[in-house]
């Protein structure tokens, strides 16, 4: 299958918490598709951040865009409901998080949702090898989960030209997202490894022309 359009979904987590609604609505107007959630829960990675209630506030603000959701969180089944009621479009989460990988995709989408999992620099493809046809989403972590403003792992960018190849040559009609140290200095090498879908955070938000940063980024994307 053809390469998905192109996605910048930027992430909260790096956005001003005091004016989150407005965040969320000025980086959308100059620009942004999706609204991404980094969702850790101080277990399954050492940092705690935001919930259901943040993305249920959001919805009953306004903000119509795909609301994508990255669970960190062990266990997942639980926050999964969660999310599903509050809004999420997409809910991944990490396989070494699940109990039952194949229940907690079954969960998302008896929700609605669509579903994904997630890749730790260090995971193997074949972690998620046996869940591919349940799978709306891959999301390829380029940094340690857990902390924002990380660097770009560069050895990620193998293991995104091995997904895309999968998704292509199996015909699957799965997104590639990729999610850590993404920023305009190198989002163009990424999208040539086969990304599709671009998280962003702190090279959005610690910006002062959210228009000028996500057109630059857009227009660098292959």
């Amino acid at each position: 299958m053809a390469k998905k359009d192109n996605i910048i979904a930027p992430s909260i987590l790096s956005a001003d918490f005091a004016k989150l609604g407005e965040e969320v609505e000025s980086v959308l107007s100059a620009g942004a598709d999706w609204v991404h959630f980094d969702v850790m829960d101080n277990h399954y990675v050492p940092n705690l951040t935001i919930g259901p209630m943040v993305c249920s506030a959001l919805m009953e603000y306004g903000i119509k865009a795909p609301i994508d959701v990255h669970l960190m969180v062990q266990p997942v089944d639980r926050l999964i409901d969660d999310f599903v009621e509050a809004g999420a479009t997409y809910i991944t989460f990490h396989p070494e998080a699940s109990q039952h990988i194949d229940r907690s995709l079954q969960i998302i989408k008896s929700g609605g949702c669509k579903s994904g999992l997630v890749l730790n620099p260090a995971s193997p493809i074949n972690l998620i090898e046996d869940c591919l046809e349940s799978l709306d989403m891959i999301l390829l972590m380029s940094v340690n989960p857990g902390f924002g403003g990380q660097k770009f792992i560069p050895s990620v960018l193998n293991k995104l030209r091995k997904l895309r190849k999968i998704i292509d040559d199996n015909n699957l009609d799965i997104r590639l997202e990729i999610d850590g140290g993404v920023k305009l200095e190198n989002i163009s090498e990424i999208s040539e490894a086969g990304a599709d879908t671009f998280v962003a955070g702190s090279a959005i938000f610690s910006q002062n022309n959210y228009e000028k940063v996500i057109s630059e980024m857009r227009s660098s994307i292959k």
